[in-house]
């Protein structure tokens, strides 16, 4: 039939999308890769110049002439998000489950508890999300206090923690906005009218509110 048609196209599509995810991830992070030789003359001194060496990776088309360890490392990827799929998570984190890998689930989880704990307002972020770029400047506007955990730097240690917040809150998206301890959804969305997401939470005038009754406004 045309809708049986249809959803295994749209399956394949998915696996498509998520062995090219399994590729990038594996490419940044496989050791057979070796960084291509930069010439003198491109490498700057000063604080940019660990960057202008990590990007230089992504250049190289050096291997020890084994491929089996990518396909592994793909195929490793891909169990994984089909477990996270019939444990019933959806695509978005069930994703979020594969990119991070394996790791040990109670100490990232510790870890995020100690994050959550560390300060009144904290928020984990992509640098480059600009969902997380306008949730920072409405804390300015709102002038809070907060700290700022990066998911991205680097995405080896930020993966497993994407996938335990997803887990924990049931929203894998970024930010993720904590204040006192609790969750309370990203910039313009969350999983409930208790986590709205902070947007929503200004035009409601409880924004402030919450921020104030836990120190997390500047005086």
């Amino acid at each position: 039939s045309i809708t049986t048609i249809t959803t295994m196209a749209s399956a394949q599509r998915i696996s498509v999308a998520l062995v090219a995810l399994c590729f990038l991830q594996s490419l940044l992070s496989c050791s057979s890769f070796t960084a291509t030789p930069i010439s003198p003359t491109t490498v700057k001194t000063g604080p940019k110049n660990q960057l202008i060496h990590r990007s230089s990776r992504l250049a190289s088309t050096t291997t020890d002439g084994d491929g089996s360890s990518f396909l592994d490392n793909v195929t490793k990827t891909y169990d994984i998000f089909q477990k996270a799929r019939s444990d019933g998570y959806d695509f978005k984190q069930s994703t979020a489950i594969a990119l991070a890998g394996e790791y040990d689930a109670d100490a990232v989880k510790a870890e995020i508890e100690e994050q959550i704990d560390s300060a009144p307002c904290v928020m984990f972020t992509w640098e480059a999300s600009p969902a997380c770029k306008k949730a920072i400047k409405y804390l300015d506007v709102a002038g809070a206090k907060y700290k700022i955990v990066r998911l991205d730097d680097p995405w080896e240690d930020g993966n497993p923690i994407r996938a335990e917040l997803g887990k924990k809150v049931g929203r894998s998206s970024v930010p993720c906005i904590f204040i006192g301890g609790e969750y309370v959804g990203g910039f313009d969305g969350g999983v409930g009218d208790e986590s709205p997401g902070i947007l929503e939470m200004a035009f409601k005038g409880t924004l402030r509110e919450k921020l104030m009754a836990v120190g997390a406004l500047d005086a």
